[in-house]
């Protein structure tokens, strides 16, 4: 092969492979497509207007919460060396109290129905 072929075929091949590497994209993004709608196939679908409602919900549970309430956090404090005070770490502690706001807030939209487990348990514990 002389230098005009090489540089040819080199060409080529970069071509065949950029052609390729689109195709792969394609089939990566179908795949991704299929693994997510696998991971949603058990799940509850819900209208958008729901799903809007959560939102706001927990919007608002978390808008009502005291973040600058400081007992919320655990706070470390240190000295440097030129006498100033600064925080060495500070935790958020109080994780259960926003936690209860934002479910109060949900379950306010959405009731909860009975398990058809607790419908079982139910009628053995009658018998």
């Amino acid at each position: 092969m002389n230098e005009m072929d090489l540089k040819t075929k080199i060409e080529g091949l970069k071509k065949a492979i950029a052609e390729h590497k689109d195709f792969a994209g394609n089939y990566e993004s179908d795949l991704a497509k299929a693994e997510q709608q696998l991971k949603d196939l058990g799940k509850i679908a819900l209208p958008p207007i729901v799903f809007d409602d959560i939102y706001e919900a927990i919007e608002r549970g978390v808008d009502q919460f005291d973040f600058s309430d400081t007992d919320n956090f655990d706070i470390e404090y240190g000295i440097e060396y030129d006498g100033k005070v600064h925080c060495e770490s500070h935790e958020f502690c109080n994780s259960d109290d926003l936690v209860q706001m934002i479910v109060d807030k949900v379950s306010r939209i959405f009731t909860e129905m009975d398990a058809p487990e607790d419908e079982s348990n139910k009628e053995t514990a009658t018998i």
